[in-house]
C-alpha cells in the first residue's frame, strides 16, 4: 500500500508541475505569454524581422516599467518563411508553449492559414500587417492593426484625385497575391467613382517577378504619367531601377508594402526620390524618434519601417487591454480571448501608427490614412 501511495503521490506531483502546459496560460500570474510568427528568413524577411524587432522593443519597455499592475510579457517568435503550412506548424508550437495571445502572422497568406485554427482554439489573434479582408472575417477573435487592402486602395485613389496627381494612370500588380489584388480592386473601384483615367493595367505573378521590364515598358508606351505599384518593396526596387534605365520618370505611388524600399540590399535609394507611398508611420517625425533610436540600436542602424511600428502597436494594444480587463498569466487563452473581444468593441488606442484607433465588429481597424513622399532619402508628410 505504501508503494501504491508513493506512486500516486508522485503522479500527482508530476501532473501539478505540468498543469496548464499547452493550455494557453502561465504558471506565473504576473506574466502573460504572447507569440508571433512571421518570415524571419527568405524573401519576405525584411517584413518579419521588422515586426519582430518592433514587438521586442515594446516588450522590453513594458517589462522595464511594469506599471502599477506589475504585469509583464514573455514573448516568443517563430519563423514561418511566408508559407501557410509552416505558419500553422509554428502557431501550434507556440500554442504548446502556452501562448495566450497570438500577435501574428505578418503576411497575408500565412494569416489566412492560421486564422481558422485560432478561431477553433479561441485564441485572440491580432495581425500587425496581414491586410486582406478575409483575415478579419474569419472570426470574431481575429483583429488587424493595419488597413484592409480595398480600404487602403480606395484611400490611395482618393489622395490621387484630391492632389490631382495624374492624367494617365498605369497599374502594375501581382495577380497571384491577395494583398496586391485587394489594393487594385479598391483603387479601381474608387477611381471609377472619382473619374480617374486608368489607361494601362498590367500584372505579373510570383512565378515570373524576377524581370518586370515588360510591365514598365507597357506603362511608358501607354503614356502613363502616374504608375500605381500595389506590391512589396523588393519588386518596387526592380521597377524603379528599370524605369531609370530607360529614362521613364512618371510619379510612382505605392502602399504600405512599399515601406522598406530604402533598405533593400543593392538598391540605389536615389531612384526612390519622389516616390509616394501610403503609410501611417513616419520614421523622420519628431514624435517617433525614441522608437527609431531603440530600433536602430537593436538592428545595427537600420531605420524602422511601418511593419516595425505595427508590431510595436500590436503588443501595446494587447497589453493595455489585458491590464484594463484584469487578465494575467493564469487566465486561459479562451477566457482572455472572450475578455479582449468584448473590450476591443469599445477600445480607443493611440500608438505609433495613429491616434484614436478603433476596431469594428469584424476586427478591422479605423484610423486616419496618411502618405509620405521620399525627398533627399527621407520620408516627408505628403
Amino acid at each position: 500500500m505504501k508503494k501504491v501511495f508513493a506512486i500516486v503521490l508522485a503522479a500527482a506531483m508530476i501532473a501539478a508541475m505540468f498543469a496548464g502546459c499547452g493550455s494557453g496560460s502561465s504558471a506565473d500570474a504576473g506574466t502573460i505569454k504572447v507569440g508571433m510568427t512571421g518570415p524571419l528568413t527568405g524573401g519576405a524577411a525584411v517584413y518579419g524581422t521588422a515586426v519582430e524587432a518592433g514587438m521586442k522593443i515594446a516588450v522590453e519597455e513594458i517589462n522595464a516599467a511594469a506599471g502599477d499592475s506589475g504585469l509583464k510579457i514573455e514573448f516568443k517568435s517563430a519563423d514561418d518563411e511566408h508559407d501557410g503550412e509552416k505558419a500553422l506548424n509554428a502557431y501550434n508550437t507556440l500554442k504548446d508553449w502556452g501562448m495566450q495571445f497570438f500577435a501574428g502572422c505578418v503576411t497575408t497568406a500565412p494569416c489566412l492559414s492560421v486564422a481558422p485554427q485560432a478561431v477553433e482554439d479561441q485564441v485572440f489573434m491580432m495581425t500587425p500587417s496581414g491586410s486582406s479582408e478575409k483575415i478579419a472575417n474569419t472570426g470574431s477573435n481575429i483583429f488587424q492593426m493595419c488597413f484592409t487592402d480595398p480600404n487602403q486602395g480606395a484611400n490611395a485613389a482618393l489622395l490621387v484625385a484630391e492632389k490631382e496627381m495624374a492624367t494617365n494612370i498605369g497599374i502594375i500588380y501581382d495577380s497571384s497575391d491577395d494583398y496586391s489584388k485587394g489594393l487594385v480592386d479598391g483603387f479601381k473601384t474608387k477611381g471609377a467613382e472619382l473619374g480617374l483615367n486608368i489607361v494601362c493595367e498590367t500584372s505579373f505573378t510570383s512565378d515570373n517577378k524576377s524581370d518586370l521590364s515588360t510591365q514598365v515598358t507597357q506603362c511608358k508606351d501607354a503614356g502613363c504619367d502616374f504608375v500605381f505599384l500595389p506590391f512589396y518593396a523588393t519588386e518596387a526596387a526592380q521597377v524603379l531601377t528599370y524605369a531609370n534605365k530607360i529614362g521613364y520618370e512618371p510619379t510612382f505611388f505605392g502602399c504600405d508594402g512599399m515601406d522598406g524600399v530604402l533598405t533593400i540590399d543593392g538598391f540605389d535609394t536615389a531612384l526612390a526620390e519622389g516616390l509616394v507611398l501610403m503609410t501611417p508611420f513616419n520614421p523622420d517625425a519628431e514624435e517617433t524618434q525614441d522608437f527609431v533610436s531603440k530600433y536602430k540600436d537593436m538592428m545595427d542602424g537600420v531605420v524602422p519601417n511601418q511593419f516595425a511600428a505595427d508590431g510595436y502597436d500590436v503588443i501595446y494594444s494587447i497589453y493595455n487591454a489585458c491590464v484594463a480587463t484584469g487578465i494575467d498569466g493564469t487566465t486561459s487563452a479562451a477566457d482572455a480571448c472572450a475578455k479582449l473581444e468584448e473590450y476591443f468593441a469599445t477600445y480607443t488606442f493611440d500608438g505609433l501608427t495613429g491616434s484614436g484607433m478603433t476596431w469594428d465588429a469584424a476586427g478591422m481597424i479605423s484610423k486616419v490614412p496618411a502618405a509620405v513622399i521620399i525627398e533627399n532619402g527621407k520620408y516627408v508628410a505628403f
